[in-house]
C-alpha cells in the first residue's frame, strides 16, 4: 500500500521553488559512503522562498541568507516529533522517490570488476595475461563497459585464443567459424583487442625477442594495422595475406619441388605462402644475407645471378611476411647477416634485426661507415639531428653523427657483392 505524503511535508518541501533543495539534499544522501549517514549539509545558492521554508522547517528565525547549514540529526528528530516523517532521508523520498546509495553502488561495482579477471574459469595464454598484464582491468572496463559484458567478450576471447596458433588460417574464416560473424576479429573490435593483447603478452613472457624495439617504433613507426597483422601472422592467422611479400634470391630448399622461383632470379613469397605451405629450408649452418633494400637484392641478381649466396631483403622495417620468414630461417638453422642503411632510421632496424633474429652485422661497423664517408657518392645526404644508438657498436652513432652524413645502402653495393659472391 503507497504511503501518503503528510500535505504539511508537502507544504514546506515538495513545493517547485524547493527542487533545487531537495536535489542538493538527496545528492549528499546518494553520495555517502556505506554506513556513514551525512551528519549535517551544506546548502549554497538559496533563493528567498527556500530560504524561507527551511527556517520554518528547522524553526530558525529567518534572516535571508545565500546558502545554510542543516544538522540532520536534529532535523530527524524534529520531523519525528512533528509526526512529517521517519528522518529527513524518509521526507526526501516520500516526495521524489527511492534514494539510491551511488557510493554503496559503485562500490559494488568495483568489486565485480576486482572479482572478474581472478573468477574467469579460463586457463592457458588468456589465463597468463588476466594473472600478470598490469593493464587488464582498465582495458576490460574500456572494451566491456560492464562486468557481465567483459565476462562475455573474455569467453569469446578464450574460444579464439584455443584455436591458435592457427596454420595459415584468414582471419575471417576463424572468426566466422568460432563466432559466426566473419568480422568478429576485424581491427578495433573489442574480441579482437583482448586476444591481441593476450598473444602479445603471452609472447613477452615466452621471450624479450617477441617485442618490437621501442626505439625502432619510434625511428620506422608502423601503422595500428601493419602492428597488428604481424601478431596475427605470429599467431598462424592471415590478415592482408597478400601485403608486402617476403623477397628473396637463391633462399635453398630441401624438396626442389617447393622451390617454385628460378634460381638467380628475384622471387617473391607472400604471408599466404609462408604460413600454409612453408617451404623446408635447406639452410642450416649457411650463411644466410639479409639486406634492408629491394634495389641491392636487383643488382646482386644483375651482377652474380646464381652464384649469389643466399639472399632476403626486409625492404624497410620488416612486415609480417618478411618477420614470418626469417623466423623460419632461423628456426631452420641458417646463420643470418645483415646490412641496412647508415641513417638514424637504418641503424633502429639494424638493432630489431639483429636482436629479434639474433642477426649478425654485416659490414655496419663504424670502420665501415667511415671507409663509406671517403668515398664520393651521389647518393648520400646529411643526417638529422637525432641519433640512434648502434648495439653492436658504440662507435658507430658518434661516428656519424661526426661527419653527418647519411648513406644509403646502395651505394656500398660493390662491398657487398663481394661478400655476396659465392663460385660453388
Amino acid at each position: 500500500m503507497t504511503r501518503q505524503t503528510d500535505p504539511r511535508l508537502q507544504r514546506l518541501l515538495g513545493g517547485s521553488e524547493m527542487a533545487s533543495v531537495r536535489k542538493q539534499l538527496r545528492r549528499r544522501f546518494e553520495h555517502a559512503k556505506p554506513g556513514v549517514p551525512p551528519l549535517s549539509i551544506r546548502l549554497d545558492k538559496l533563493t528567498s522562498a527556500a530560504h524561507t521554508a527551511l527556517c520554518q522547517l528547522t524553526g530558525r528565525r529567518s534572516r535571508m541568507a545565500r546558502s545554510m547549514t542543516l544538522d540532520i540529526i536534529e532535523l530527524d528528530e524534529q520531523l519525528r516529533r512533528a509526526g512529517l516523517a521517519d528522518s529527513l532521508r524518509d521526507a526526501l523520498e516520500q516526495l521524489d522517490g527511492p534514494i539510491i546509495a551511488q557510493a554503496r553502488l559503485r562500490q559494488a561495482l568495483q568489486e565485480q570488476w576486482s572479482e572478474l579477471a581472478a573468477s574467469t574459469p579460463m586457463e592457458g595464454v588468456l589465463r597468463i595475461w588476466l594473472d600478470g598484464a598490469p593493464d587488464v582491468l582498465s582495458r576490460l572496463k574500456r572494451l566491456g563497459r560492464t562486468p557481465e559484458g567483459a565476462a562475455q567478450l573474455l569467453s569469446a576471447a578464450d574460444a579464439i585464443l584455443h584455436h591458435l596458433p592457427a596454420q595459415g588460417q584468414p582471419r575471417s574464416q576463424l572468426a566466422a567459424s568460432v563466432m559466426g560473424d566473419a568480422h568478429a576479429l576485424d581491427a578495433g573490435r573489442p574480441v579482437a583487442s583482448l586476444v591481441l593483447a593476450a598473444w602479445r603478452h603471452s609472447e613477452r613472457s615466452r621471450s624479450a625477442d617477441a617485442v618490437e624495439d621501442a626505439e625502432t617504433e619510434l625511428i620506422n613507426p608502423a601503422t595500428t594495422e601493419e602492428r597488428q597483422r604481424d601478431v596475427w601472422a605470429r599467431a598462424g592467422v592471415l590478415v592482408n595475406e597478400l601485403a608486402r611479400p617476403a623477397l628473396l634470391l637463391n633462399l635453398p630448399v630441401a624438396d626442389p619441388a617447393q622451390a617454385f622461383w628460378i634460381r638467380g632470379e628475384p622471387a617473391y613469397l607472400s604471408l599466404r605462402q609462408l604460413l600454409r605451405t612453408p617451404p623446408t629450408w635447406a639452410v642450416a649452418g649457411k650463411s644466410v644475407f639479409v639486406c634492408e633494400n629491394p634495389n641491392v637484392l636487383a643488382i646482386a641478381a644483375d651482377d652474380l645471378g646464381t652464384h649469389c649466396a643466399p639472399l632476403v631483403c626486409t625492404d624497410g622495417m620488416p612486415a609480417a611476411a618478411q618477420r614470418t620468414l626469417l623466423y623460419q630461417l632461423q628456426k631452420a638453422g641458417a646463420c643470418l647477416h645483415y646490412h641496412g642503411d647508415f641513417d638514424w632510421p637504418g641503424i633502429g632496424i639494424a638493432n630489431f634485426v639483429i636482436r629479434t633474429w639474433q642477426a649478425t652485422p654485416w659490414r655496419l661497423s663504424a670502420s665501415d661507415y667511415e671507409a663509406a664517408t671517403r668515398a664520393s657518392f651521389h647518393s648520400r645526404h646529411n643526417l638529422e639531428e637525432m641519433s640512434v644508438t648502434a648495439t653492436w657498436d658504440s662507435r658507430l652513432a658518434p661516428t656519424m653523427q661526426q661527419h653527418g652524413i647519411a648513406i644509403a645502402e646502395e651505394t656500398v653495393v660493390a662491398t657487398l657483392l663481394a661478400d655476396l659472391c659465392d663460385e660453388q
